[in-house]
C-alpha cells in the first residue's frame, strides 16, 4: 500500500494508470491515496515547498531533455557530413 501511494505521489501519474500498471483496482488505490494525504493533514507548508520545488525540476528536466535532443541531432549531422 505505502509503495503504491509513493508512486502515485512521487511520480504525479495518475492514480488510474498507476492502478492499471501495479494491477490494483482505481478506486482501492484512491482510497489509500486520500487516506494518507488526510493522515498528513498537518503538513501543508512542508508540501507547498516541495511541490513548488518538485514543479522546478520538472521544468529543469524537461529543459536539459530539450537541449539533449538538439546536442543528439547536432552530432547526427556532423557524422553525416564528416562521412561524405
Amino acid at each position: 500500500r505505502d509503495g503504491a501511494v509513493r508512486i502515485v505521489e512521487e511520480t504525479g501519474k495518475p492514480i488510474a494508470q498507476v492502478a492499471r500498471d501495479l494491477g490494483v483496482n482505481e478506486g482501492t488505490l484512491g482510497n489509500w491515496v486520500n487516506r494518507a494525504r488526510a493522515e498528513r493533514g498537518g503538513e501543508d507548508e512542508a508540501s507547498g515547498d516541495s511541490a513548488a520545488e518538485l514543479k522546478r525540476l520538472r521544468a529543469e528536466v524537461a529543459e536539459l531533455r530539450m537541449e539533449r535532443d538538439v546536442l543528439k541531432r547536432s552530432v547526427v549531422l556532423w557524422v553525416k557530413e564528416a562521412t561524405k
